[in-house]
């Protein structure tokens, strides 16, 4: 049998094969199908419209519904989405139906998916959201997908797929105390572009990878579809089965897979993190690279920490440090991705302080967990940028009107270099801070 790669070995066990190859459509079983108050109301009404309107979804424990896109907002519309998968859950007795207002409420649907238990080594979980791609830090194939196929997977629990050649990105040595996963993943998009890897799967590979803690990870993963990516996947090890085995919703059975030490790539990209600095996403868009020293002084309005990609404790706990007994110069926005992530704000402590009291204590707004910003959204939703401004963000895109306003200017940038900006109201490079 032919050497296969992480996401053909995947995807081989999910179509019941023995093998498959780059190129090859194949039928695959479905283990998870996440949906949100974006997507959700069309997904249900392509559902109901081909399955019929009293159909029941083909198993009540595999759809996880998170609302958590337009949730705290006055918006009539996005506030009748969250209404439609309330409905729907409770006709379908949805059982992992995570409701805002609720004590089940979790936040951004990407880093909630792992903290509840949804993502397993080995599995097929497909959502509807470009950056369902995020739990591919967990050895699964994780991909976003439109509303029809949603609407076709919640009747059949199955989907069409193409398998995707493989990229490997592999990143050696010891990370400097100045870099994140942010800073890795925004390198690879200036190499290859935004549509570097369109329709391919990127593989993280290297000790520099496995060094990195599992939301680190989750990083990397979450902008694999910046580069146009159809997946992003990293091999579990240790920390992987240390965090799914805590946390497994059902303790479903899982097989972790590895690549073959034989297996083909149509493209290969070796890094050495030692010798890479700060990198930065310029307006408008995440390949237009550059190195933060290049660009320091630029003018800003405000800084942002939040979203799928910025929004954990790891990224919290890199900001507080750089804030720790600073103020900020400009406007800073602090958005916890999940409930959980917000519970941990006010326990992770640095030097007698929690995370929570260091940002309020340096002048930022804190906000609920959600997504916030990062789409835009509502003119009320917490941090959108309602007017032409610049702003230096943690979130994942930057193109025109992403974040709100369209003449706005958003500079992507890793939580270091995001905090070091905000003290200083201009780019600044986190070496300065960090020294």
């Amino acid at each position: 049998m032919a050497a296969m790669t992480m996401t053909e070995k995947v995807l081989a066990r999910a179509a019941g094969r023995d093998a498959v190859k780059p190129g090859d459509n194949i039928w695959v079983n479905v283990d998870v199908l996440m949906t949100h108050d974006v997507c959700g109301p069309g997904t249900i009404g392509v559902f109901k419209q081909h399955f019929g309107k009293d159909a029941k979804v083909w198993d009540r424990e595999k759809v996880v519904i998170i609302p958590d896109h337009y949730i705290f907002t006055k918006d009539a519309m996005a506030n009748r989405n969250v209404d439609v998968l309330r409905a729907f859950s409770k006709e379908q007795d949805i059982k992992y139906f995570y409701d805002v207002g609720t004590k089940n409420y979790k936040g951004v649907c990407h880093i909630a998916l792992p903290e509840e238990g949804h993502t397993r080594p080995g599995e097929v979980l497909l959502g509807t959201d470009s950056h369902t791609c995020t739990a591919g830090a967990f050895g699964e194939f994780a991909t976003g997908i439109g509303n029809t196929d949603a609407g076709f997977v919640m009747g059949t629990g199955k989907l069409w797929l193409k398998a995707p050649p493989t990229m490997r990105f592999v990143f050696h040595g010891k990370m400097p105390p100045y870099l994140m996963a942010k800073d890795l993943i925004l390198a690879v998009i200036g190499e290859i572009g935004v549509d570097g890897a369109t329709y391919r799967a990127m593989e993280f590979d290297g000790d520099g990878i496995f060094a990195l803690n599992i939301e680190e990870r989750m990083t990397l993963c979450n902008m694999a579809i910046e580069a146009g990516g159809k997946n992003g996947i990293i091999a579990p090890d240790q920390v992987t089965f240390d965090y799914v085995n805590a946390r497994n919703a059902g303790q479903r059975p899982y097989t972790p897979v590895k690549s073959d030490a034989g297996a083909s790539y149509i493209y290969e990209k070796v890094f050495d993190v030692t010798k890479l600095e700060p990198v930065i996403a310029k307006p408008h868009s995440p390949d237009n690279r550059a190195f933060v020293s290049e660009v320091k002084g630029t003018k800003l309005d405000r800084a942002y920490i939040g979203s799928c990609t910025g929004g954990k404790l790891t990224d919290f706990r890199a900001a507080a440090g750089i804030l720790n007994g600073k103020t900020v110069r400009i406007d800073t926005f602090v958005v916890p991705a999940t409930t959980e992530v917000a519970r941990g704000l006010k326990t992770e402590m640095i030097g007698g302080k929690s995370l929570e009291e260091i940002f309020l204590a340096a002048g930022a707004k804190m906000g609920d967990a959600s997504c916030a910003a990062c789409l835009g959204g509502p003119s009320d939703t917490f941090g959108r940028l309602n007017t032409p401004i610049s702003c230096i963000s943690t979130t994942n895109r930057n193109f025109p009107g992403r974040m709100g306003h369209k003449e706005a200017k958003v500079f992507l940038a890793s939580p270091l270099t995001v905090a070091a900006s905000a003290l200083k109201g201009e780019i600044a490079d986190p070496r300065d801070c960090l020294i």
